[in-house]
């Protein structure tokens, strides 16, 4: 998952239908990620997904989401439990598991005990662990002093790698945390300069890379976006740079698409 090259990864978060249904660009699974995935360097899915939609040939390694039991419709999406056992992970050949916690909210607790029963169980059978330090409905909480705190809870507690969002001061955020951070791209931004200069901040300031979806696939030109993201990440590209290979990339598409509706 973490490209031992340059100890960082783009991963493709696709997992989002366990609470939002069918997501805008995600109501195909597969139609969505199969253009996209020999550019990542891990891919998020669900038990259900990977069953369905992921091509046993692709070689992406897998992150499973393994916690739920909320829907968008409730108000407090913190009240999550774990989906998956461990053992159908292992049958299912994934190389990293991921649940949500939720830090500051009525079901702290349970999210935290949720961590630490993964992490045992993980222990156990060689499955190392990622926690997402979900905010829900609450964007507002993605300041450096909550960050901070929800991810050292959930390093302390065992997590293997935490995913997180970028915020003012992230560079707390990475000092307080003794285990590799990715940063989240949540909502779809509202231009590419946007979701490309969160990337650069991020592994500048000391996160290892990234976990983006809706900012990859919910954009117009999915390719070019995943593209840019990954010359920024692992290749060190400027943002001068990644944004000319965004438009040289979506020229491309377009002149196929050009060529192809003539023939």
């Amino acid at each position: 998952m973490i490209k031992p090259n340059t100890g960082r990864s783009v991963m493709l978060a696709c997992d989002h239908g366990y609470f939002m249904g069918p997501t805008h660009r995600l109501e195909e699974p597969k139609k969505t990620i199969q253009p996209l995935v020999h550019y990542c360097d891990a891919l998020a899915v669900t038990r259900g997904v990977l069953r369905s939609s992921v091509d046993p040939k692709w070689d992406a390694p897998i992150i499973l989401r393994v916690s739920g039991g909320t829907s968008v419709l409730k108000e407090d999406l913190s009240d999550e439990g774990i989906t998956t056992s461990m053992k159908d992970a292992v049958r299912l050949n994934v190389s990293a598991v991921a649940l949500s916690i939720f830090v500051g909210s009525t079901h702290e607790k349970e999210s935290l005990l949720n961590l630490s029963k993964l992490v045992d169980e993980g222990e156990e059978f060689g499955i190392p662990v990622m926690a997402i330090t979900a905010v829900g409905k609450e964007l507002e909480k993605r300041d450096a002093r909550y960050l901070s705190l929800a991810c050292r809870l959930a390093a302390e507690i065992g997590a293997h790698l935490v995913k997180t969002y970028y915020c003012e001061e992230f560079e707390k955020v990475v000092t307080g945390c003794p285990v590799p951070l990715v940063v989240a791209g949540g909502p779809k931004l509202k231009t590419e300069v946007d979701v490309l200069e969160l990337a650069q901040r991020a592994v500048r300031e000391g996160a290892i890379g990234v976990d983006m979806g809706r900012n990859i696939w919910q954009n117009d030109q999915p390719v070019a976006m995943i593209k840019a993201i990954r010359a920024i990440v692992q290749e060190n590209a400027t943002l001068k740079e990644a944004i000319q290979l965004f438009n040289e990339e979506k020229a491309k598409t377009k002149l196929r698409e050009e060529t192809a509706i003539s023939v």
